[in-house]
């Protein structure tokens, strides 16, 4: 039975470092070549990064981009590969009369024999969540093209083209292609794993042609991409699986007119749902840091959960050597706190200062003592801790140049449970997507191969420690019944009818609804944190700051 040697790569890519990129491409085309693969498979614009955003608006980018497909065409050999990279479509009669403004394309190049032997278009432009496609590029007017090499005959797409039924890889099965090749970006969020699985065997045995899926992997900005790529045969049987999270090269000789057991398929295992998402964060952290030239990283520790997954999160991601927590004591913070920030730090190996602030506290208060007088202590008090604390942060990251990273996760972001100019404070969020409920669980999870995080920060009730004996459960609902209110009204959009019929205490549900409301403008003044579920604040979900509309 005929069979073609597939190579594929999964690249931790920078966005907007063309030339950076090309070396890596070029060393994977070293590579295939000398592993006698036909065909190489990269991802989706591969050579620029994704997603480029408004970098497509400049000439320089463009050209610059081209310049490095040029030069990568002329060293391709009898392997031919598959490229991502953004084109020029100025001449091309594919582009619609709806996309007069917006003549470029992304595009999927064939490199082989010195040359570029042919140009995909992406047809099918995402244009929801994360993704705004249609503001950037052309879109492709040829689904159903096919390229033959070496007798064998080809069809290329470049990610959204697989995620419908009868889309771009179903025509070009039906105009005669062997074997399809889907080159993609398609951003990390758990239980997508499986799902993308499924999607992509579906297309398999939907065309009865061997399917390859070659996805990108690492952080960029908000978005993390997990790799996860994929080989099948014309039934849909599944002939290798990669690894989430890391770079991977792979060669699998796929069959080619029906269908032969693989001799050994090699299939990574999907991680379980804890250690995926902690793997998301921790990559996606050391991109953000390393990529935009940070050596290390400042970090609050409160004594608190929220702080002490942060630190883990950036000690596992950038070594405990880049890593600096700083503990900031007021009148109301307790000893137990203070001693586990330090166990804390001494388990995972980090410098750790403690920096008391309650002096610089008493003279806020003194100075506010006239305008404040006759008032009953509350927020504005409260609030002018976490924002000492903040300055105190951000001295540090001036003085010796490391980043802060904010410890608030999703819930604290979804009701405004976090001080701007204050706990918010810094360059990144890595638990900004993360729900409370979800932080204990990755907690538990991380310390399943060695006690880091200290046994009483996960047991003891969370406070913020900015009054006298605080909690918070004296301003929230009980975290387990929060979380499931707000995964209803965030991430699933219901009304508050219908999750108040589910069970849940009708007064509860509307206060929560009000809380996440109003905090909008909080929400536009935070760091980028990394997004792990269906529906991230900031590029996901997009509210206007002032509204009066209300979910019913």
């Amino acid at each position: 039975m005929d069979s073609i040697r597939v190579a594929g790569a999964q690249l931790n890519v920078v966005v907007g470092d063309i030339a950076g990129n090309a070396k890596k491409i070029a060393a994977a085309m070293d590579w295939a070549e000398g592993a006698g693969a036909e065909v190489l498979v990269l991802s989706e614009l591969v050579l620029c990064g994704y997603p480029p955003e408004d970098l497509v608006l400049r000439e320089g980018f463009l050209d610059a981009n081209a310049a490095a497909l040029r030069e990568l065409a002329a060293r391709a050999g009898r392997c031919c590969t598959i490229v991502g990279f953004v084109d020029r479509a100025d001449d091309i009669d594919e582009i619609p009369d709806d996309a007069a403004q917006r003549q470029v394309a992304n595009a999927a190049a064939l490199l082989h024999d010195g040359q570029i032997v042919g140009i995909y278009h992406k047809v099918l432009l995402p244009n929801y969540g994360v993704f705004d496609e249609s503001r950037y590029f052309a879109r492709g007017g040829r689904p159903a093209q096919v390229w033959e090499l070496g007798g064998r005959r080809l069809g290329v797409s470049v990610c959204e083209d697989a995620w419908v039924a009868d889309g771009p890889p179903s025509q070009q099965a039906a105009a005669g292609a062997q074997i399809l090749l889907n080159i993609n970006a398609s951003p990390y969020n758990y239980g997508k794993g499986p799902a993308r699985e499924d999607l992509m065997r579906s297309q398999a045995r939907a065309a009865g042609v061997p399917f390859v899926y070659v996805n990108q992997i690492g952080g960029q900005d908000e978005l993390v991409f997990d790799g996860h790529s994929m080989v099948f045969d014309g039934a849909g049987t599944l002939l290798y699986r990669g690894p989430q999270f890391t770079e991977d090269r792979f060669v699998v000789s796929v069959p080619l007119g029906g269908w032969a057991p693989p001799p050994a398929p090699e299939l990574r295992p999907l991680l379980s749902v804890h250690e995926e998402v902690y793997r998301a964060l921790e990559l996606a952290v050391a991109d953000y840091v390393k990529k935009n030239g940070f050596d290390h990283v400042v970090i609050g520790l409160s004594g608190g959960i929220d702080s002490a997954l942060t630190a883990a999160i950036c000690s596992d991601a950038l070594g405990p050597e880049a890593v600096w927590g700083v503990t900031m004591p007021s009148r109301y913070s307790s000893e137990g706190s203070v001693a586990d920030a330090r166990d804390l730090a001494e388990r995972l190996g980090i410098r750790f200062d403690v920096l008391p602030m309650d002096e610089i506290f008493a003279s806020f208060l003194d100075t506010l003592a006239e305008p404040f007088h006759g008032t009953e202590p509350g927020v504005a008090e409260e609030n002018i801790q976490a924002r000492i604390r903040g300055a105190l942060l951000m001295a540090l990251s001036n003085k010796f140049g490391g980043m802060v990273v904010a410890t608030g996760n999703k819930s604290e972001m979804a009701v405004g449970y976090a001080t701007l100019y204050g706990d918010m404070a810094g360059g990144y969020a890595v638990l900004k997507d993360v729900f409370k409920t979800l932080v204990y669980d990755l907690a538990r999870w991380r310390n399943q191969t060695g006690v880091v995080i200290p046994l009483a920060t996960i047991d003891k009730a969370p406070s913020a420690e900015l009054a006298p004996d605080q909690r918070d459960s004296d301003s929230l609902p009980p975290y387990e019944v929060l979380d499931a209110i707000l995964e209803r009204y965030i991430e699933e959009d219901r009304s508050i009818a219908s999750i108040v019929e589910e069970g849940f205490d009708e007064s509860t549900v509307v206060r929560v609804a009000r809380m996440v409301d109003r905090n909008e403008y909080k929400r536009r003044q935070s760091a980028p944190g990394v997004k792990i579920t269906a529906k991230a604040f900031g590029k996901d979900r997009r509210l206007p700051i002032t509204n009066h509309h209300r979910l019913g």
